[in-house]
């Protein structure tokens, strides 16, 4: 099987899974065509696509149909995943062929196609059709009754990701990286994301009209027709204050280099090909393969933004100004990610509300 890149009439893009023999899987196909109607990212479906195709052919190996398939079988797609050989059960995380946050992304995955299947009427293996959870302890099929408040639906197999702390680089590092940019468009770029704690999809689909200078603010809109697919990944727009810094920053790079250059987009090829382009996710990959080289700092953009949060979040933020800063759905999602404070964090928090009293000179 092949996942396949798909141009649909209208120019937008989405993913399918091709078999052997050329066709689409039509299973498939049809779950991840209703994905791309609701506006699903594309990258969703494409990451989508990439487990279920992982899934179908692990069920081929085992003789089996998608449509009889068990939880046992489910069980075994899980070993499979882990195990980095064949037949070869991992002791530890360490020698796992892949993380539990990464197994958890292809069940949803597979869940969320069997549940398509279901609300199709397709008849399927009773213990994958997801359950929602009724009254005090029943279960009963998502299918039953109509609710104004749908309870919480539940997967029958997830495996426990052991909390971890998002990387992050010291302020030191961030001035490093900032100060190896030698043209000014990679400058502002960088330091964007560094206070903004922007995602770098969001940046590079900015235009011009989303900054005012004058009130030091810029704007994240959700747009679908990026010329470099850039993807904003939030629902509704956003406004974002900016210092007076990055402000100069960004008129230095618009007189020196961006010049009478005719774009909507903020960032653009300015020295590579197609000259006056939108900037796309390569362009950058390439930029932080050289920073990297230039300073010894292994880093991605991903983490200046989780730098700016946690920065934040130990200034004393509210989490609700970081989860706004961050564009997230929830503060639960902030929460969850940010909010696991080391040993030195509690005692800075402790010192701070002043719940210890001072004797002899010491704590």
């Amino acid at each position: 099987m092949l996942v396949q890149r798909v141009v649909t009439p209208t120019g937008s893009v989405s993913w399918t899974v091709v078999g052997s023999d050329g066709p689409p899987v039509a299973p498939i196909e049809g779950y991840l065509a209703h994905l791309a109607a609701i506006e699903r990212s594309p990258n969703t479906v494409r990451a989508y696509a990439h487990s279920l195709k992982l899934f179908f052919e692990f069920l081929a190996a085992q003789q089996q149909s998608f449509d009889e398939a068990g939880v046992e079988d489910v069980s075994r797609f899980v070993a499979f995943l882990r195990a980095p050989v064949t037949g070869v059960v991992p002791l530890n995380e360490a020698a796992a062929a892949r993380t539990e946050a990464t197994v958890n992304r292809h069940l949803a995955a597979v869940f969320g196609f069997y549940d398509h299947q279901a609300r199709n009427g397709v008849e399927l293996a009773a213990n994958l059709v997801v359950y929602r959870k009724v009254g005090r302890g029943s279960y009963k099929p998502f299918l039953h009754g109509i609710a104004r408040s749908q309870p919480v639906a539940t997967r029958p197999i997830r495996l426990k990701v052991p909390t971890k702390l998002p990387p992050t680089l010291s302020d030191e590092q961030v001035m490093l990286i900032l100060a190896a940019c030698r043209r000014r468009r990679d400058r502002f770029l960088f330091a964007l994301l560094a206070e903004t704690a922007m995602r770098v999809g969001q940046a590079l689909g900015l235009r011009h009209a989303d900054f005012v200078s004058r009130e030091r603010t810029v704007r994240i809109v959700a747009r679908a027709d990026n010329a470099n697919g850039a993807r904003a990944k939030c629902r509704q727009g956003t406004e974002i204050p900016i210092s007076a810094a990055l402000a100069r920053l960004y008129s230095e790079y618009m007189h020196v280099e961006y010049g009478d250059l005719d774009s909507d987009y903020v960032f653009v090829n300015l020295w590579g090909k197609p000259y006056g382009g939108a900037l796309t996710y390569r362009t950058v990959d390439g930029m932080v393969r050289r920073l990297r080289a230039c300073t010894g700092i292994v880093f991605n953009p991903h983490m200046l933004r989780h730098s700016r949060a946690s920065e934040l979040i130990r200034s004393g933020v509210a989490i609700e100004v970081v989860s706004k800063l961050l564009t997230h759905a929830s503060v639960a999602t902030t929460s969850s990610i940010y909010v696991h404070l080391g040993v030195e964090d509690l005692r800075a928090e402790l010192e701070r509300a002043g719940v210890w009293e001072q004797r002899d000179g010491s704590w």
